[in-house]
């Protein structure tokens, strides 16, 4: 039997709307996967500690609230400084598309944003898992 894969979901920041971050939790789950919701406020130093504490193959970030740009990047620096940068990061929200591409830039594999389907998250995390260099194209539904 294989083992599943462990999935950390965090909404960082002050953000406290978790809704979408509950059903990508829930879908990722009925997939087979293992998945650690860290709950509302993380910050990105809590993300990474549970990260490596619980030997995760992934994480999924989540945020709201605008501030993406310094919490996903602090998260890319810490896992390298826990010598932990082959965790694969992804995230969702409310982030412009200039963001996106910044924030693939320095090391997030995708960005889901609101509409994208949770089943073509759960795909694009078993292909990242599977090392499949392609993720699925957001369905926007």
């Amino acid at each position: 039997m294989t083992t599943p894969r462990r999935i950390v979901i965090a909404k960082l920041g002050l953000d406290g709307h978790d809704r979408g971050a509950k059903v990508i939790a829930r879908a990722l789950r009925d997939a087979g996967m293992e998945v650690i919701y860290t709950g509302l406020h993380q910050t990105p130093e809590n993300v990474v500690k549970i990260a490596v504490q619980e030997d995760a193959d992934a994480i999924g970030l989540s945020t709201l609230s605008g501030a993406h740009m310094p919490l996903f990047t602090r998260v890319l620096e810490l896992l390298e400084q826990h010598q932990a940068a082959d965790i694969p990061v992804f995230g969702g929200g409310i982030i412009p598309t200039a963001d996106i591409a910044h924030l693939k830039e320095r090391g997030v594999v995708e960005i889901f944003t609101p509409g994208t389907s949770p089943k073509t998250i759960v795909l694009a995390f078993m292909n990242q898992l599977d090392g499949s260099a392609r993720l699925p194209a957001q369905d926007g539904g």
